[in-house]
């Protein structure tokens, strides 16, 4: 998946760069606004835009972004806490907004939650299962559609964004529980739940660090 950073702060941005790049994304970075806006059609799947850059600011690249590409990501990055900027992001289409200071963990997991690439539109799983992510449904080896409640869509999405990993437990809070606090007993139900919707063996445990799905 390929992706363009906006950051001036050489420093963060390569930060980001060298983090997404160990998460497996291409990652190009730009420290100045004009340049940025230059290289927007360049078939990227995401775009990280922090707001105060030289030349152009970051709510005017997402404004032009907004005009040629309607539903591809923009992740919004900024020290500027202004409610006005906040708003304004949203209206013209930022799909989340992130404060600064932050943990690159945090970043990452909001790129893996909002952009989906393309080639993962439908995933096999064990035992013939089929996801598919344009619809968010699942099907059994039959074709028979099985019901999925949100926290359970959550979870194929995060578990086969990182089916080559095992997937801790403080991700599962992060991205299944959007962030939210809950407990190992919650997720632990939510295992229990799914398990019952898929072949045996699907999901399986490994003890105190977290799950994987095949």
């Amino acid at each position: 998946m390929k992706i363009l950073v906006l950051e001036d702060n050489e420093r963060l941005a390569n930060l980001i760069k060298i983090t997404l790049e160990q998460e497996g994304f291409k990652a190009d970075v730009f420290y100045d606004g004009e340049k940025a806006l230059d290289a927007i059609n360049n078939g990227y799947h995401c775009y990280v835009l922090d707001i105060n850059v030289p030349s152009l600011d970051g709510i005017s690249i997402l404004d032009t972004i907004r005009l040629y590409h309607k539903n591809v990501p923009v992740i919004i990055i900024s020290s500027n806490h202004e409610l006005e900027n906040i708003q304004k992001a949203y209206e013209i289409g930022a799909d989340d907004y992130l404060k600064k200071p932050f943990f690159n963990y945090e970043l990452v997991q909001k790129i893996k939650k909002f952009c989906r690439p393309q080639t993962l539109a439908v995933i096999k799983l064990a035992g013939g299962y089929l996801f598919n992510y344009e619809t968010s449904r699942l099907h059994d080896e039959n074709g028979k559609e099985v019901q999925l409640a949100k926290k359970e869509i959550l979870f194929f999405e995060l578990f086969i964004k990182n089916r080559q990993r095992i997937v801790t437990f403080e991700e599962m809070e992060e991205y299944i529980w959007e962030g939210e606090d809950t407990s190992i007993l919650n997720i632990r139900a939510l295992i229990k739940r799914l398990r019952k919707k898929l072949p045996e063996n699907a999901i399986k445990i490994i003890k105190g660090v977290g799950y994987t799905l095949y």
